[in-house]
């Protein structure tokens, strides 16, 4: 498959670094990595999410989690970056997901840890594989949605920052219908004195004004209250967000064309018994790629593979 986001070799030739190291805790069921200058990612088994990413040495935090997140598998993780698939939203009627819950299935169930890959020369990286199966699925998921195919999700840390990859294959004979999104909650310092670009002149939904359309027609977007907007074949691969107008992420999509912003603000954070602190909505704010426009039909024997780069710029 040839993208313009395509990840580098995780081989490249060149000199020899010190290598990564990976831990797996079984107590905590978390898989994670620390480069040889400090950076950090950590993995929850339950539903592949991503809990924390540190760069700075692994001084500086860049996901957003809930104090109140429930980690016993009970319940998908409030923050980090929990995956979304294979239906994005409450199910619709009249079709093969209509029977699974919101947001599908893949951030409920436990992963399997496939492995690790360290590079050996040149820049410092690790790749961390997970692994989820039609198989391995709870009898209530798979009675839901019937089909067979597999999920591999690689988390890969590096210097350049914090790649997130799903590949899907369907395993079966007759094609599938699918949709992913990532839903990245990044951490910033004042949500007041964020704003997001690469977004100007895009068509989104607003879930805010009753799922209708619109256009931004400012090149830059403020968060001054909740924002639940849905933007639809976005043109630019690039989402940044900037703190006090310097730069803070950069969200890269690869191989996805839809991109959701959303913060709760302080009425909707109340509401949720997992979201804490209650003014924690102040110091989050979700940008999170995807393919949620429609569907991706995958035939029988086919892979389909997108994801993100993200980049902390402090």
């Amino acid at each position: 498959m040839d993208r313009r986001h395509k990840p580098s070799n995780i081989l490249p030739p060149g000199e020899k670094l010190p290598a990564a190291t990976v831990d797996i805790d079984e107590k905590r069921q978390t898989v994670s990595a620390t480069l040889p200058n400090g950076d950090t990612v950590e993995v929850l088994l339950y539903g592949a999410t991503v809990t924390s990413w540190k760069n700075g040495g692994g001084k500086t935090e860049n996901v957003w989690v809930s104090e109140k997140a429930i980690w016993d598998g009970s319940k998908p993780v409030r923050g980090g970056i929990p995956i979304v698939f294979p239906n994005f939203g409450p199910p619709i009627k009249d079709h093969a997901t209509s029977a699974l819950p919101q947001h599908g299935f893949a951030r409920n169930v436990r992963w399997e840890f496939l492995g690790s890959e360290k590079s050996e020369s040149g820049t410092s990286s690790v790749k961390l594989d997970f692994g989820l199966y039609s198989s391995a699925l709870p009898a209530k998921f798979r009675e839901a949605w019937p089909l067979d195919f597999g999920l591999v999700y690689s988390v890969t840390l590096s210097e350049e920052g914090l790649r997130t990859i799903m590949t899907v294959r369907n395993e079966g004979s007759s094609a599938f219908e699918f949709q992913f999104l990532l839903h990245t909650y990044l951490r910033v310092n004042d949500i007041s004195q964020t704003t997001i670009n690469g977004l100007g002149s895009e068509t989104y939904i607003d879930k805010v004004l009753n799922a209708t359309k619109h256009e931004q027609t400012t090149p830059s977007l403020s968060i001054t209250g909740e924002v639940d907007r849905a933007y639809i074949g976005v043109k630019q691969d690039t989402t940044s967000v900037l703190e006090g107008g310097s730069p803070r992420f950069d969200v890269i999509r690869d191989n996805l064309s839809d991109t959701v912003v959303w913060n709760p603000w302080i009425e909707k954070a109340k509401g949720m018994g997992d979201f804490a602190p209650q003014d924690g909505y102040k110091n989050m704010l979700c940008v999170e790629v995807g393919a949620i426009d429609g569907w991706q039909k995958l035939e029988g024997g086919d892979a389909w593979e997108g994801g993100q780069l993200i980049k902390s710029l402090l």
